[in-house]
């Protein structure tokens, strides 16, 4: 069966749209060839800066012929009617049609539709122009002489030739001619910019993808961030050193060269006095350069904060057989750091790359100038500190120290968090006497939790933070350190951020933990309040990840808080209940029996997640399965006679039970109820439910032995009465009505 390759070839297209790009090139591609009769054995895209490529392997040279059968109206039906039908059949008249009876129905009108197949090749130059002309990019530009014209081909960057062609692997490939604002495809491509400009012709993706090779282009991107990675971590090797790995970094560089070159530049070490963070921000933002460290330096780094809601080996050899590149879910921690760093070139230098790594120096020597200097200010005193006196007074600030001024600062210039929620400072005093009555639920120092509060969003202040707003906490943590803050106090500056998403850590000291949870909640009541919820996907103040937060704390530090007490909002609670599924689930947990845990005024969270873990643990023992099949045959039963109308005693009278069957399991529900509730009293949802396991036995012979429907009203009505004790003893733990199985 004949392959297509296509390659879509412009000027530079950001890095950050690259993958997508060629995601939907291949889902467009690929759905259209479908819808149009092809199928087709695998597909493949690649980027580079400067093209999208797609690689269909055994797709079908023809579409099948189609004959449908389309019914229309009687014979006898209005001219309306059939000349409706007609048009919609593609008939010029009801000769073309056919009649066929109905015994029933009479006689009606038949059109019979044959559409043949058509070539694979006629379906894609038809289907092409289309899809490059409606290309999902996130933003597109108009050039040249044809811009000036309406409806002129919009791309990322100026298209410049489009490579198309088509056959089997053993007979000469074709190319399928189409046309977009004068770009026609053919088969010549292009290789690298500068090391092989000039045109190149291609039959299929093997000799398309060597031939980029030969030009000095790696197609594959995942090859590419193999090459910088591994050849990254050999240039730091070789001069003593360790890479510090940076995923986002790897997929970024990678997106920015077609032939990486791997280079070593280096700063003063004079610059190694900033904090660890702020060199590697530095460089990575400015220069898309990777930090070293030397080796065995394995001192953890704690990076990010987030934006506040408001306003080896030969390098040919790897190039053919690359493996796998490292995936890391987050930058490493560097530690203390080196004065090297990396970086990755996009040409082959004749002088070996010094002119590459002179100017990049130049630039990063420049940049961390700025950062010390930004550095430096943050510790020395505010210029109008008379007019912070009011803000100081409000907060217990003492202004002779660099983070208080920078609080007393937020606070005075009245800066905005949102404008229906007030100013930073409000919101900080919002927190603090919120961080207040947790801290007697944390069991954290009160003193302490009040100066981290004060203190906590202090940084927003600082220039470095205004530089690099993604180090918010993390400066807060180093400035307090700095000026002789408890150690619980600057973990807590940091920490109350976290956790920022569901593989982020969750604070560990009481006080952050209690600083972290006020932030949140404070977060949440507030949108809350001015009706600013997620909808749908959108969820522009993050409030779905700060409820998260909220859930992950609870339940990973053993935290029991009454949510509903402590928000006074229903609907928020709801909220809170849908994370926790969402977290419980991604833990493993079952989603019926979440459900039959989670009752809506639930606002423990902690408790629903020990209550599932242990109905998790039951309900796949023997004893569970069997309670489970009998409980929910008593409660289904009973739920029916209820909907019917019929009678339930009040309770069960001891009088009106004939059998010994009846009389065994009254008195088993009562023993296993009182034994569920004494173990659900000490929490011990185990224990409960192995109390309740005791009703198995009983159960099964009750259903054997009674006629729960019995002619006499009373008894049927006791007996009934009998099954709701069941509901009820088990209700205590669950409701086992809405666990499957």
């Amino acid at each position: 069966m004949p392959d297509l390759l296509l390659e879509l070839r412009s000027e530079e297209i950001p890095a950050r749209m690259q993958r997508k790009a060629a995601g939907d090139l291949k889902k467009l591609v690929t759905d259209a060839l479908i819808e149009a009769g092809l199928s087709y054995e695998g597909a493949r895209e690649y980027w580079t800066p400067r093209r999208l490529t797609l690689d269909i392997r055994g797709l079908t040279a023809r579409s099948a012929d189609v004959r449908e059968e389309r019914k229309g109206p009687r014979t006898d039906a209005n001219e309306k009617a059939i000349e409706g039908f007609l048009r919609g059949a593609g008939l010029s008249s009801v000769s073309e049609a056919q009649v066929q009876s109905d015994p029933k129905k009479g006689d009606f009108y038949v059109a019979i539709i044959s559409k043949p197949g058509r070539a694979a090749e006629e379906i894609v130059a038809a289907v092409m122009p289309d899809i490059i002309r409606n290309f999902p990019w996130p933003k597109s530009m108009r050039w040249g002489k044809a811009s000036v014209k309406p409806g002129s081909l919009r791309w990322v960057r100026p298209l410049q030739s489009i490579v198309c062609t088509f056959g089997t692997e053993h007979e000469e490939t074709t190319v399928i001619p189409f046309e977009i604002d004068g770009i026609v495809a053919s088969n010549v491509t292009y290789g690298h910019r500068f090391h092989a400009p000039g045109p190149i012709t291609v039959k299929r993706f093997e000799d398309y993808a060597s031939s980029l090779e030969k030009a000095y282009v790696v197609l594959d991107a995942e090859r590419r961030k193999d090459i910088i990675l591994h050849d990254a971590r050999d240039v730091a090797f070789a001069n003593g050193l360790e890479l510090v790995e940076d995923e986002g970094l790897l997929e970024e560089v990678s997106g920015l060269v077609e032939w990486p070159q791997v280079l070593m530049g280096s700063f003063e070490e004079d610059y190694l006095s900033i904090p660890s963070e702020i060199i590697r921000l530095t460089i990575k933002t400015n220069q898309k350069c990777f930090v070293t460290r030397p080796q065995g330096s394995h001192l953890p780094l704690e990076g990010g904060g987030r934006s506040e809601a408001a306003g080896g080996g030969d390098l040919s050899s790897r190039r053919n057989h690359p493996t796998p590149a490292l995936r890391a879910a987050a930058p490493q921690g560097e530690g203390a750091l080196s004065n090297r760093f990396i970086l990755v070139a996009n040409i082959q230098a004749t002088d070996g790359g010094k002119e590459i790594i002179h100017g990049n120096g130049k630039v990063v020597r420049a940049r961390l100038s700025d950062a010390l200097h930004f550095w430096k200010r943050d510790q020395g005193d505010l210029p109008d500190l008379e007019t912070l006196e009011a803000s100081a007074e409000k907060f217990g600030l003492d202004l002779k120290k660099p983070l208080d001024q920078r609080m007393a600062k937020l606070d005075a210039l009245n800066v905005t968090f949102h404008a229906k929620l007030g100013s930073q400072g409000e919101r900080v005093a919002r927190i603090r006497a919120l961080a207040a009555d947790l801290a007697k639920i944390t069991g954290a120092d009160a003193t302490l939790v009040d100066r981290a509060v004060v203190l906590a969003k202090a940084d927003l202040r600082t220039e470095a933070v205004g530089e690099f707003p993604e180090l918010q906490g993390v400066m807060g943590r180093k400035y307090a350190s700095l000026q002789g803050e408890n150690a619980s106090i600057a973990t807590a500056i940091e920490d109350h951020y976290k956790p920022q998403g569901p593989s982020d850590r969750v604070p560990e000291d009481k006080v952050a933990i209690t600083v972290a949870l006020a932030d949140k909640l404070d977060t949440l009541v507030g949108f809350w309040a001015i009706d600013e919820k997620p909808t749908g996907s959108k969820d522009p103040y993050a409030l779905r990840r700060a409820a998260l937060g909220v859930v992950r704390i609870l339940l990973e530090r053993g935290v029991r808080l009454p949510l509903l007490a402590t928000t006074r909002d229903a609907d928020l609670l709801a909220f809170f209940h849908d994370r926790l599924k969402v977290y419980l689930r991604d833990l493993g947990a079952r989603h019926d029996l979440i459900d039959a845990v989670l009752t809506p005024e639930a606002d423990d969270l902690l408790m629903v997640a020990r209550r599932v873990e242990a109905l998790t643990a039951f309900i796949t023992s023997e004893d569970g399965k069997n309670l489970l099949a009998g409980t929910k045959r008593a409660t289904q039963l009973l739920a029916a006679e209820e909907k019917k109308g019929t009678v339930v005693a009040d309770g069960v009278s001891e009088a009106l039970l004939k059998l010994d069957a009846e009389k065994d399991l009254f008195a088993a529900v009562k023993a296993a109820s009182a034994e569920a509730s004494g173990a659900i009293a000490k929490e011990d949802f185990r224990s409960a439910m192995a109390a309740l396991s005791k009703l198995r036995a009983p159960v099964d012979r009750f259903f054997e032995d009674v006629l729960v429907n019995d002619e006499d009203a009373a008894i049927r009505a006791n007996r009934l009465a009998l099954l709701r004790l069941i509901r009820q003893a088990t209700g205590t733990v669950a409701d086992f009505s809405k666990i499957a199985g």
